[in-house]
């Protein structure tokens, strides 16, 4: 039986696309008035994924999050032809990452669950980066969980054991839910419960995203509502 979900936060509980959009054009204040945000926003986390790779086959310690998304921000606004931000308007953008704005859907449905369930975060991002965007946010978690305490980042194992651990439960005991796919199967491989949420527009309107249902996870939710309510809330 679970007894306990966990959430992916980048994504699957919050808007990031929208979010870091609009921070780019308050933050540019009208001096690049033709710049193309949404595809500004896709490459930086397109570089940030890559920097996880690399940093997965590195043995030389922790690297923060933080840090991942403030190196790939300068070339990719090299690439855009985005200069004369200074240096404390690129560190304000990067922390927009820790301000990102719920789906509309996440806090009423995240409250229904939380009368049944135990809810913990399991993200990539910084532990003070979920803390910020939880406590702004107002998401109701009963924990959070981070791949900087396990020094490693999804989908590596060691990240799912040790939320389970830390939650005192069995995998069996425990639904992973993200909007991403191989998090959710990595979580799955261990005999997690998987909870795929579909999330169309994580990346904009024209942004391509992976929202096919699939036999392969316990299951297939349109939002967090959605998901409170095939599990009984």
């Amino acid at each position: 039986m679970v007894k306990a979900l966990l959430f992916d936060v980048q994504g699957t509980a919050t808007d990031f696309f929208s979010t870091v959009c609009d921070e780019a054009r308050r933050i540019g204040a009208g001096r690049h008035p033709d710049a193309n945000w949404p595809d500004v926003v896709r490459r930086w986390r397109a570089a940030y994924f890559a920097a996880l790779e690399a940093a997965s086959g590195r043995a030389d310690g922790w690297v923060s999050v933080h840090s991942v998304y403030r190196d790939a921000l300068d070339a990719v606004l090299d690439e855009h032809g985005l200069a004369g931000f200074s240096v404390a308007e690129r560190e304000e953008l990067t922390l927009a990452w820790q301000r990102l704005r719920p789906w509309p859907d996440v806090v009423a449905g995240l409250t229904r669950l939380k009368d049944r369930y135990t809810l913990a975060t399991l993200s990539n991002a910084d532990v003070c980066a979920v803390v910020n965007i939880s406590k702004r946010a107002e998401l109701p978690w009963d924990a959070v969980f981070a791949a900087e305490m396990a020094g490693v980042f999804k989908p590596d194992p060691a990240i799912y054991r040790m939320a389970a651990t830390y939650l005192g439960l069995d995998a069996g005991e425990i639904m992973m839910v993200a909007s991403h796919k191989y998090d959710i199967r990595a979580a799955g491989a261990l005999g997690f419960r998987t909870a795929f949420v579909a999330r169309p527009l994580e990346f904009g309107v024209d942004g391509e995203v992976d929202v096919a249902y699939s036999d392969e996870f316990d299951v297939n939710a349109a939002d967090f509502l959605d998901l409170a309510q095939q599990l009984g809330c």
